[in-house]
């Protein structure tokens, strides 16, 4: 199966499943930027419940993804660093990955691609997948080969996916909240550290 994604900020465990499931992945690099997705927001799970974390971006000229940079209004790297360690401090695999995502929140990408990229190869590394990711040479109309998943995984408006089943594992807050599905992939790895592969 080959599929066709949009870009993601610490995408949700759905995404990632594609990743791991498919043979080939393409990447959309020449879409628009469509706001409240998860191309620069993940969702997160903290003690009142699911929280939104968004990378602020810049409105340039162009409103190509590949072109979108990242904003530096605001304190969001620390804020979002300090919602992490906040949700998930108490997780049984923080301590053991918080060093290889804090960089995420020290270091300054200019484009919202490059800092997405650099941040799904280091998931895909902590949880042990090797996905075969291209990047999109121009916009995709209507994909001939390749389910296109650009549009379907959304936070507010998720598309049917009989492909996708999120069955439940630990989470922190689940005696409050109850099971909390389809986050961000960190709180996959933050509950679940070595198992995650096995859950996509």
């Amino acid at each position: 199966m080959q599929v066709l994604l949009s870009t993601t900020y610490f995408g949700p465990v759905q995404w990632y499943q594609k990743l791991h499931r498919a043979d080939a992945v393409h990447i959309e690099k020449w879409e628009s930027f469509i706001k409240q997705t998860y191309r620069n927001r993940c969702l997160i799970a903290t003690t009142n419940g699911v929280q939104a974390l968004t990378v602020p971006v810049e409105r340039g000229t162009s409103p190509l993804i590949k072109d979108i940079r990242i904003s530096d209004h605001g304190n969001w790297r620390h804020l979002h660093w300090m919602a992490l360690q906040s949700a998930y401090g108490e997780s049984p695999f923080f301590e053991y990955y918080q060093d290889d995502i804090r960089p995420f929140f020290e270091k300054r990408w200019d484009f919202l691609l490059d800092y997405n990229e650099a941040i799904c190869q280091k998931m895909c590394e902590l949880i042990d997948i090797q996905p075969k990711i291209e990047y999109s040479s121009d916009f995709v109309a209507e994909p001939k080969e390749e389910a296109d998943y650009r549009l379907a995984i959304n936070p507010k408006h998720p598309a049917p996916d009989a492909d996708f089943n999120p069955k439940p594992y630990y989470q922190v807050y689940s005696a409050k909240h109850g099971f909390l599905p389809n986050l961000s992939v960190l709180d996959l790895l933050f509950n679940m550290g070595p198992e995650s592969i096995f859950y996509l």
